[in-house]
């Protein structure tokens, strides 16, 4: 009975936290897609909308009492923050690098990178030196501001919602549950807003689910290898990072590119798929076994 009991509360947390997450979610989206003209409404509704899993998940254990600095805050082993940092890196590095060499876009934007040294004050700079550069300096630098956004979500999906599945579900189970709920939570702004390629909605909404969820057993490996959910913010601001702020902008567009490159193309999704499995064949190194 106990462990019944354990359970549905659990699953009542757990729904709880989905219900002011979309109850949340849904004002900003409502509030994104009716926005103006210009950067500011896009901005600030972008921090919002991150935040909002995060605010769900203080009010979820607050309503049920339960303890919201026990959501793996420490930071943990560093090896597996590293790891959590270089991941997306490599797997972006891999998909813009199969993107160049099959001509679905090209390296370099010189737009990009004259617009991105003009607004640095590093116009000086020859394109060879700019280039690996920025590349450290928007690694390092920009990493701060990428992580601010994603602290935002991951206090939800991987600091609340995957230790609850993972109390009643395995491995596998758990990152495919988050993977589809953290994919279906970007739809409205894919499918009705600006946050997509640029390609029929069904080819994004196919591309960047499954890129989310392979990303879902990446992100649910390391928290519960690492015990820590800054493994999933170093994750997340590293996709987000490098993915859209280095190796998209610097890729020479095509008639093909919206089709294979950014998130809602191809390669990143196939890629993130060999990712995923890889994590997958190492699920038994888990606590959560599944």
């Amino acid at each position: 009975m106990e462990l019944s009991q354990t359970k549905s509360q659990t699953k009542k947390s757990i729904y709880v936290y989905l219900l002011l997450t979309l109850v949340f979610s849904a004002v900003v989206w409502i509030l994104t897609l009716h926005q103006g003209t210009g950067r500011i409404g896009g901005r600030i509704y972008g921090y919002g909308i991150m935040w909002c899993p995060a605010l769900a998940t203080y009010l979820t254990c607050k309503i049920l009492k339960l303890d919201f600095t026990g959501l793996a805050w420490q930071w943990g082993n560093p090896k597996y923050q590293v790891w959590a940092y270089f991941v997306p890196l490599l797997y972006a590095a891999i998909s813009y690098g199969i993107i160049w060499i099959m001509g679905w876009g090209g390296f370099y934007n010189k737009q990009f990178i004259r617009e991105a040294a003009q607004s640095l004050g590093w116009s000086n700079l020859p394109d060879g030196v700019f280039i690996p550069l920025f590349f450290l300096v928007n690694g390092v630098l920009g990493f701060f501001a990428s992580m601010s956004t994603a602290l935002g979500e991951e206090i939800g999906w991987r600091g609340f919602l995957v230790p609850q599945l993972s109390k009643i579900s395995g491995f596998t189970a758990t990152s495919l549950i988050t993977g589809i709920i953290w994919a279906v939570w970007h739809f409205p702004l894919i499918i009705w807003g600006s946050y997509n390629g640029g390609t029929p909605f069904w080819y994004s909404l196919t591309c960047f689910t499954v890129a989310i969820v392979s990303m879902s057993f990446i992100c649910t490996w390391f928290r519960l290898k690492s015990n820590s959910l800054w493994t999933g913010v170093m994750l997340h601001a590293s996709h987000n990072l490098f993915v859209q702020s280095f190796f998209t902008p610097i890729t020479v567009a095509n008639a093909q590119t919206k089709y294979f490159a950014d998130e809602f193309g191809a390669v990143i999704a196939v890629v993130s798929v060999c990712f995923a499995i890889y994590f997958w064949t190492r699920r038994k190194e888990l606590s959560v076994a599944g």
